[in-house]
């Protein structure tokens, strides 16, 4: 055997006992499948201390399937993004647990059509966005007829515009605070709490975090709402 070909099976051989002890750590796997997509790099991602980390990564060249696997310690927001030349980032947002995440969308509407089915955090995440969806749909109609009331001067339907907006704010942010105490069990309460409603009034945060489980408490964004409570007080 020659010394370029000891080298080259060194180098598989390294190559599989990497790739094997990557398959063994990870516990958490994507299963995708982006309908239209021919070419193209999708990445497994989450959010670092200071920025995005990609935590695995494919070429796409004509399947439309794909498998992303990685380690996870507890439920996480992880990230499936797209690049597929076009200038633009294109990201879907998913709550992971250990076991098998499945993501079935199409390249024409990457984020918006998405069917993701995983983790329990993920089943609840789909029923809150759901619903949330519905509360932006009414506040597009509402930005359109202040659009149009302000073109025709129409100060009257302004002021009622701006009223009924004002009442789809607290009803959105009604609906979450109180999708999140129906949830004080699940890491879905504490993560709505940091990222959804974090200007909502610190009470109605307080209420939120005092009722999480232990268990929740103790979880990563049980943690990090924790912190959140306790900056906010030493400002007080």
């Amino acid at each position: 055997m020659t010394k370029f070909n000891k080298a080259l099976s060194l180098l598989i051989l390294i190559s599989i006992v990497v790739s094997c002890g990557k398959d063994k750590e990870a516990n958490f796997t994507l299963k995708g499948s982006i309908k239209g997509l021919k070419k193209g790099v999708v990445y497994l991602q989450k959010d670092g201390d200071s920025s995005i980390v990609d935590l695995d990564s494919v070429v796409i060249t004509g399947q439309p399937e794909f498998t992303l696997k990685t380690n996870i310690d507890e439920p996480i927001l992880l990230y499936l993004k797209l690049f597929k030349n076009d200038g633009e980032e294109h990201y879907i947002p998913f709550f992971a647990d250990k076991g098998i995440t499945e993501i079935k969308t199409s390249l024409d509407k990457f984020n918006f059509d998405a069917e993701i089915k995983g983790s329990k955090q993920q089943d609840l995440l789909n029923e809150y966005t759901k619903v949330m969806s519905k509360f932006n749909d009414q506040n597009l109609q509402l930005i359109e007829a202040t659009f149009l009331a302000q073109k025709e001067n129409d100060s009257i339907a302004i002021d009622s515009l701006n009223k009924s907006t004002e009442t789809l704010i607290k009803r959105k942010y009604s609906y979450t605070i109180q999708f999140a105490l129906n949830n004080k069990d699940n890491m879905i309460a504490p993560y709505l709490a940091l990222y959804e409603i974090p200007e909502a009034n610190p009470v109605y945060i307080d209420s939120v975090y005092n009722g999480l489980t232990e268990e929740i408490k103790n979880s990563l964004y049980g943690k990090k709402l924790g912190e959140a409570v306790a900056n906010r007080s030493s400002e007080e």
